[in-house]
This record gives C-alpha cells, structure tokens and sequence, in this order.
C-alpha cells in the first residue's frame, strides 16, 4: 500500500501485547460475519455479514472495518480503567439522578484522558492508511459505536452510544474513538444496563470504521421490513429525508414515508402503496472549521415540497431490503423482520445500506391476541401528527423544552416536547402518552413509545406551542396513521380477544374498509377479504380536489380555487395524475393489506351534491332536487358530463392491479339502474384498460335498486356477482328517503318485502352460479339478520370491522342449527 503524505507522523512502535493481541485488535468487514457478535459487536457483525454475502447480489454497503472488543478490554486494562470503573460505580443508585450523573461524568473522563496503548494506536492507523489507499487528502469516515450486546432479540442497546460522521484524518480518527469508548458510559447507558440486569463488564464496546457516503449532498434514511405500528409483515416502510441520516433518528425533522408491498415487488412489479412528502425542515451536512464535523442548515422551501428520492430509488431500496430480511431469516431459521439504515451518495447517485439490525418491538408481538382501542365519544381535534402505536390514553400536559427540565414530570402525565432522546427516557416510561413537534416513526420516541406500550404522536410540528401545561387530553392513536390529541379526558374501550383457536363459518365473513390508513391494522381481524372498499374516504381525504377541475386546471381562472389546487398538488405538472395517483395508492394500501384475498373496489358513488362539495366541483355539478336518486353511480360514468373524470378512476384501478400486481382488486358497479346501463359502463371501462375477464379482472354490481333484483338473471349475464346494498335496496322498496327524520322510523331492513327481495336475488345467484354477498349495513346491526342470510345461502356476508367478531358468532350458532 502507497505511503499517504497526510500520515507523515510515523507508526509508533509497541512492545505491549504479542502478535497473536495485535491480530484481534482490526478486523475488515469481509472477514467477519453474523456469529461474530461477541468480537465486533451487532451493527459491526451485520456489516460485515452484508459486506461478504450479499454485496454479490447487489447489495451495496460502504467498505471499513472493526476495532474489536478484545482490543476496548486491552485498552481499559493497560490504563488501570476497568479497575478504577469498579470502584465509581460501587454502591450506585440509578434513581438517583445527581448521583449518576456525577459518577458516570467521572468515568467518562479518565476514558478522554487515557492514551491509547501505543500498538492499539498503530494498527488503527495503519488500517485507516490502507481503507483511504492512494487518495491525498484525508479519507472522511464514520466512527460508530457496536457494543457486543446491542441489537439482539432479548436486549436492545440501540442509541445508548455515539456515532461520529465526516472523521478526517489521523488525530481525529483516535479522539473519536476514544470518545466512542467512553460513550459506553454515559449516564443513560449505565442506567439502562443496571435497570436490564447486564454486567458492566459482560459489555464490552467494538468501534466500526467505515467511508462516508457523501448523504450531505443527497438523502438518506431508515427503513423497516415489517409495519412499525401494526406489525403488518407484507410491507417496507421507508423514511428519507436530505442530507446525513442523524435528523431522522434523532427526530430532529419530519421526513418522507413509503410503504411497498414485498409479495408482488418480489414478483417484479412496482407496488408503492403510499407516499407521504414530510417537511424536512433540516438537513445534516459537512462543517468547514470551527471544530464541528457537521451541522444542520435549513432546507429550501422547494425542496421541502417534492419527495428526497425518486420511485425508482424506493422500489430499489425495497428490494434490497426484501434480499436482506431473506437472509437473515434463513440464517436464523425463522422469520426476521429488519431495521435498516441507508444513504445515498450526492456525487455518485448511488445507494448503500450502513446498518442492519433485527426489529426488536413488533416482530416479538403475541400475534394471537388482538387488542383493539375504540373512543367511544370525540372532542375538538386540538392539533394532529403521526401516530406511534394503536392505543388510546388520556392525561394532564406537561410541556418540557429542555431535557434539564425533565424532573419537572410526573407520572401519568402527556409529554409534550420538541423531539427526544435517549437522555429523556427516565420519564417517558412515566408518560401516559407522548407529544413531539418533530420527528417521524422511526424516530426515538416513536421507537422508545413502542418498547413502553405507550402511544406517542411524532411530527405535529406546533405541539409545544398549542398544549398548555395541565390542559386535559386525550391521545388517540387508533385511527389509523394520523394521530390525533382531542380536548379533555375521552370515554373509550380496550378489548383483548384471543384468536388463536377461533373457528371460522363456512360462509364468508368480509369487511368494510374505506379509510387506507386503517387497513394493516383490521387486516389482522380474522377475516375472508373486503366485500366493499369504498373510493369515497380516499377522494374527500387524500385528493379533495373535484376530478374535473383537476383536468381543466390550465384553463382555470386565477383565483382561490385555482390555488388551492395549486398548494395541494405541488410537484406535479400534469394535475390529473395527482388524481391517480393518490386513489391508486388509497386503494393499494386496502388491497396489499388483505392480499391475496379478494378486495372489492367500488366505484365512486358520490351524489351530485357531495361531488359539488370537493375543490372546483360546483362549476361541474348540477342542482337536483333528489340527489340520492340523481344523477350517480352507473349513469355518470359513461355520461359526457363525467366520461373524463370517470377515465381518471380507471386509471387509478388499472395502476393498483398492473403496475403494482394487485390483481385481487375486483371491481363493484354502484347504482346500475338497468342491464344496457351495465353494459355501456362496461364498454367505458375497455377504453381504459379494465376488461372484464383479462388478467383475472372480476366486475360485480351492487345489487340495491329493485330493477337489480327483478331482473338479475340478465344482471348475471354480464356480472361475475352481486353484492347487495340493503340500505339503498330498502329505501327504494319502502320509498322512504333514508336521510328523512320524519319517516325515518319506517326504513327497517327487516321489513318483509326486504327479506323477500334478497332471498330472491340470492336464489337466481345460486341457479346461475354467481357469487352473491352482501355489504349493506343489516348485518353489522342486527345478528338476527345475519343469521336470516346464513339461512338464504348468502355466499358472504361483509360487515363493519367493529362488528366482525360478534356477528361471527352468530353466523357460527346458525351454521352448527
């Protein structure tokens, strides 16, 4: 190796340990692997299995290499340390705040005054002379801490020591290292071996030396092969943000979120099921001078707008998570979901994985039991974030600013702060929910919140600022990925249920989901698929904007409808994509959680007036006297005045099944008033790429107007199946407008004309052998009616996820007779 002008300083000569000492103290990442844990530590281990066995299927991971344990004991023990940390931590009482840290300060600094033993010193150097090779200037690295018992299943020391970033050149490699050794020791880390039940000295701390990925010009982030909040196996989820990844996993900005579906991403297709733009306030970049390796400037305003890497960057890092979750599973013999770190390199372009450790919290989670939180009241939303945990709690606030501050908490109160770490976890084990103005789910606290079982809100940006010391709150993360902190104390339900030995009936018990962010976490209820996924939650929530005025968007007059359509879909040019794109990922998101059961899509079913109610939608919807019997469903898809909008929708379903591999999306026809109106929704449909019968593709109709049911031998000529729609059925049999107080009283599924109808329309469906269900809402109310459709020959009954475990049983009681 050529001799480096930087390292004029001369190898110093040592006569301390023996040849056979020196070869334990470096190891290079191609010479170690997974078992080598007690030499190297976890994160170094992983690296240097990722380094070996999966840099030949693609995998990139930046060279360097390990400072073992043996060679931290040998330091500890040449400078009399080990002896002298004895005799400090004698006696210690972890509850006692002062107390510890004025030992752990003490131990810390004989560590800093400590030299290296002079051989130890030499071959550090000599190993950073050879990663740098022939370059001039000082190679900058990454100095990470790897303590041998961090990152296993049962311990997790993750966080407890430091990494130090864009380490340039001899004296500053060796001080960090130092000061790597002494973080072994900080106050925290002390306490969480005590409160663990590790020996100080059964931990021994291994450093990893490893090439900077210049992430400072680019992005970088963390990613999980398993769903951090519902422990959902089949997805990646990614967090990106720019610049060095310490911001995200120190909570200190809000970054992207992406999630993509592992089974058919395997299979070649591109399934990013979701994407969410984070504002990321801050990025981490390189210093020049002043003594600081790197610091935090603002991120342009521009750049906070568009997402920190392109599809094709997530679906590859997707991938590359998929190959290591695999092989670290079949090295475990087990499934092992993943916590991965990753980077991209500003000068390059390229991707790499930094680290890779098992998942700690949901892949331990008891699968059979399903605990399920409810509110059973809401109050005024005092402010919004993303939500950590599935769990609702309720408390007095206490804002603290500043970790000096933190014995100002009390048990059972809300943590409300900036953002944590690991300084603050003393009293986030007393939380009864934690707050945070920065940060996202693969933050500290929201990682910390999920160890604790404690529900956490990340990322609500003004959190410190709107809640008020004492005010009342209750945090409810149960409602899917936003997270929201309602004024006062909130009734709500915790239900345990054991699902490991429940039967299921013969008949198919389905569900109702129309809210994508819910869709993990109902999927673990058990279940046979989603008899109505409903487009309506996702348009009013995630697109809000009228189809049509997005289409006519160049056209559009300046104004406040113009921009407001402008703010909502920034980065995008052609703003009917915006419209695609978003329902195409609502709707994935619905159909990858229960894959690869059936998931029937039904088509929007908005009416004139709601329609009317969404951005620019009242240059595009006419007055009606009678929306609920209007213009909708059926009649608008082919109609002139909706045919483009109506295009936008099957581009959405087309990208969810061919782009993303979801093909057991089907798709379900609202209010198809007569069979010729079937068939010329149909043909609208085969413009677009939606053939019934080509690539599986399965098209049902709602079975809720009369003509449905007269005439549904016809019906079953172009329709795989039907789902009825006992509430539309019923108010158009009784004639009573269901939205009426006065004749409310009369609507009544159970009614005998009701009855008779649906076991009519399930009698023709069993002679034609059509799949008949129903997603109306009878069934989730009355179990009598439920048992009433058993009766029937009802192929499956969906039903609101609430409702699926009592109703269950009584399909069951009527199944046995």
């Amino acid at each position: 190796m050529p001799t480096n002008p930087t390292l004029a300083r001369p190898i110093k000569e040592g006569t301390r340990a023996s040849v056979t000492q020196k070869s334990s103290y470096i190891r290079w990442f191609s010479e170690i692997g997974i078992n080598d844990i007690p030499l190297v530590g976890g994160k170094n281990a992983s690296l240097g299995e990722m380094y070996r066995e999966l840099t030949p299927k693609g995998v990139k991971v930046p060279d360097g290499f390990a400072i073992t344990a043996d060679a931290y004991r040998y330091f500890l023990h040449e400078a009399e340390l080990d002896t002298q940390i004895r005799k400090v931590l004698e006696g210690l009482d972890t509850r006692n705040l002062q107390d510890l840290r004025q030992r752990g300060s003490q131990i810390r600094n004989a560590i800093l005054a400590a030299e290296l033993p002079v051989d130890l010193e030499n071959s550090i150097l000599t190993s950073y002379a050879r990663l740098q090779g022939a370059a001039l200037e000082p190679l900058d690295v990454a100095v990470r801490s790897s303590a041998t018992a961090e990152d296993l299943p049962d311990a997790s020391f993750a966080g407890q020591q430091e990494t130090y970033l864009n380490v340039q050149g001899r004296l500053p490699l060796i001080d960090s290292c130092r000061r790597c050794f002494a973080s072994l020791f900080t106050d925290r880390a002390i306490s969480y071996r005590v409160d663990k039940g590790f020996d100080h000295f059964k931990v021994a701390l291994s450093i990893g030396v490893q090439r900077m990925v210049r992430a400072d010009l680019a992005a970088s982030g963390v990613m999980f092969t398993i769903d951090t909040e519902t422990g959902f196996r089949d997805a990646v989820l990614i967090n990106a943000a720019y610049g060095l990844g310490e911001n995200i996993v120190q909570g200190s900005v809000n970054p992207d979120e992406y999630y993509v579906f592992k089974p058919t991403l395997k299979e070649g297709f591109k399934p990013i099921l979701q994407k969410f733009c984070g504002t990321k306030e801050f990025k981490l970049v390189y210093d020049i001078g002043g003594g600081k390796m790197v610091k935090n400037i603002p991120v342009p305003p521009g750049d906070r707008a568009r997402f920190a890497i392109t599809d094709d960057e997530i679906l590859q890092l997707a991938r590359w998570a998929c190959v290591i979750e695999d092989h670290y599973s079949a090295k475990k013999g087990c499934p092992t979901p993943m916590d991965i770190e990753w980077a991209k390199d500003g000068h390059t372009g390229e991707m790499f994985i930094l680290q890779a450790r098992p998942e700690t919290v949901q892949s331990r989670r008891d699968m059979d039991i399903m605990e399920v939180f409810k509110l059973k009241q809401r109050g005024p939303v005092l402010i919004t974030g993303r939500s950590v945990g599935e769990k609702i709690a309720s408390g007095p606030v206490r804002v603290i600013k500043s970790v000096h501050f933190i014995n100002q908490f009390k048990d059972g109160e809300v943590l409300v702060t900036d953002k944590t770490d690991p300084d603050w976890e003393p009293i986030m084990k007393k939380a009864a929910a934690i707050i945070t103005n920065r940060g996202g789910r693969t933050c500290h606290a929201a990682i910390v919140s999920r160890e604790l079982g404690v529900p956490a809100i990340v990322g609500t940006e003004h959190g410190t600022e709107v809640l008020k010391d004492g005010q009342v709150v209750t945090v409810s993360c149960a409602e899917g990925d936003i997270g929201f902190v309602y004024e006062g104390r909130l009734q709500f339900d915790a239900q345990r249920t054991n699902l490991k030995n429940l039967e299921r009936p013969r008949t198919k018990v389905m569900m109702n989901v129309g809210n994508p962010e819910e869709a993990f976490s109902l999927s673990f209820i058990p279940n046979d698929g989603v008899g109505l996924a409903r487009e309506e939650f996702i348009i009013t929530t995630y697109v809000k904007i009228h189809p049509l005025a997005l289409l006519d968007y160049e056209k559009m007059e300046a104004g406040p409808v113009k921009q407001q359509i402008h703010d909502l879909t920034l980065g995008y040019a052609d703003k009917a994509q915006f419209f695609v794109d978003k329902l195409a990922q609502g709707v994935a998101m619905i159909a990858a959680a229960f894959y690869p059961k059936d998931v029937i899509l039904r088509l929007s079913d908005f009416k004139t007036n709601e329609y009317a109610n969404l951005i620019g939608g009242k240059a595009y919807e006419p007055g009606e006297e009678n929306p609920m019997i209007g213009f909708r469903g059926a009649s608008r898809y082919y109609n002139p005045r909706y045919q483009a909008g109506f295009a936008l929708e099957c581009r959405a379903v087309k990208k969810v099944r061919d782009e993303m591999g979801l093909t057991n999306l089907k798709v379900m026809i609202p209010f198809c008033r007569t069979v010729e109106e079937g068939r010329r929704v149909q043909a609208e449909m085969e413009k677009h790429g939606l053939k019934r019968g080509a690539n599986g593709l399965e098209l049902y109709v709602m079975c809720e107007i009369p003509s449905n049911v007269i005439q549904a031998e016809e019906f079953s000529e172009i329709f795989d199946g039907f789902s009825i729609g006992s509430n539309d059925l019923t108010q158009l049999i009784l004639g009573v407008d269901r939205d009426s107080e006065i004749v409310a009283p009369i609507f009544d599924e159970r009614n005998a004309a009701v009855k008779r109808m649906i076991a009519q329309v399930i009698a023709v469906c069993r002679a034609k052998k059509r799949k008949i269900g129903i997603c109306g809402q009878a069934p989730s109310d009355y179990p009598d009616f439920a048992q009433f459709l058993v009766e029937q020959g009802i192929d499956s009954i969906s039903l609101n996820p609430d409702t699926v475990m009592k109703t269950t049983v009584a399909i069951l009681e009527k199944e046995r007779g």
